[in-house]
């Protein structure tokens, strides 16, 4: 029974990576960015919850809301006044200027909330679901990850499949030029994105302290690389590309934990990463592009 709570615990945390790869495959999909500020975006959440249900006594589903409002603003502040005037820049000064917001906000974190580690209080409550004698141990907090994770994947395929906006979306993915042709804004459709993709960014930072319950300024940064690991290995861009990878990602990295080094894990699943790329440089579920020259 060892194997199932290690592949339960797996796809759990791939869940929580799936979602925050969610906001790196958007960004690039659409406005081909690199946000490498977006693992800090899930601190933020994770601190905002944290003030909402400690300081101020709000339950659980306030505090989460208050992430995902607050992530959400922020999200589109940063594309306003970081991003949008680099839209025509080379990609290296996007990615300078990724890198700054990123410390930028690990700092500001550090100011604010001091360096000492915060024991952050799990929203979802209920004891543990024993299976099997009490062989098989299923947390609350793993069965509301891996839905909210199914959940979110599911109404985003439909949101960028079904409707105006999502069409929109991928329109100004396609070609940004001739969305603006056909009237399509595309700087709002991008600050959409960013928007969502915070969003969907506080969710994860709630349900990763819930899951491993302790918060610093630099809460977000391992996290948001693993994520972006997820969204390469599936298929930087697709949707399904970023479960995908987040899921085999989480399990990877739990398997390698439990049957071979908890100090080599990270360099498993980094090392897997490399070997899948160099198989298929586009990812598990992406799709070569060729650009006109």
């Amino acid at each position: 029974m060892s194997f199932l709570n290690h592949l339960i615990s797996g796809i759990s945390l791939g869940s929580i990576y799936a979602i925050i790869a969610l906001g790196y495959t958007m960004v690039y999909g659409i406005a081909k960015m690199l946000n490498f500020a977006h693992g800090d975006v899930i601190m933020v959440g994770g601190y905002m919850c944290f003030c909402a249900t400690t300081y101020l006594g709000w339950p659980p589903i306030a505090g989460v809301l208050l992430a995902v409002v607050v992530c959400t603003v922020l999200g589109v502040v940063i594309e306003r006044l970081a991003y949008k005037p680099l839209r025509m820049a080379p990609s290296l000064a996007v990615l300078i200027t990724a890198i700054g917001v990123s410390y930028f906000l690990q700092n500001a974190a550090l100011l604010i909330w001091g360096s000492s580690t915060k024991s952050f209080t799990s929203v979802v409550g209920g004891d543990p679901i024993q299976l099997f004698g009490g062989q098989l141990t299923i947390t609350r907090v793993t069965i509301v990850t891996i839905v909210a994770c199914v959940i979110i994947m599911v109404a985003l395929t439909l949101f960028t499949t079904k409707s105006k906006m999502g069409t929109a979306m991928r329109a100004v993915s396609e070609d940004k030029g001739a969305a603006q042709l056909m009237g399509i804004n595309v700087n709002t459709t991008i600050s959409l994105t960013f928007a969502i993709g915070s969003g969907l960014a506080a969710i994860a930072g709630v349900l990763l302290c819930s899951a491993y319950p302790t918060l610093l300024p630099t809460t977000g940064s391992m996290p948001g690389i693993k994520a972006f690991t997820a969204a390469v290995f599936g298929g930087i861009g697709s949707i399904p590309g970023a479960l995908l990878g987040g899921i085999l990602l989480g399990v990877i990295e739990i398997f390698a934990k439990a049957y071979i080094s908890t100090q080599l894990s990270d360099a498993i699943v980094f090392a897997v990463l490399i070997i899948v790329l160099l198989v298929k440089p586009d990812g598990l579920l992406g799709k070569h592009v060729s650009e006109k020259v």
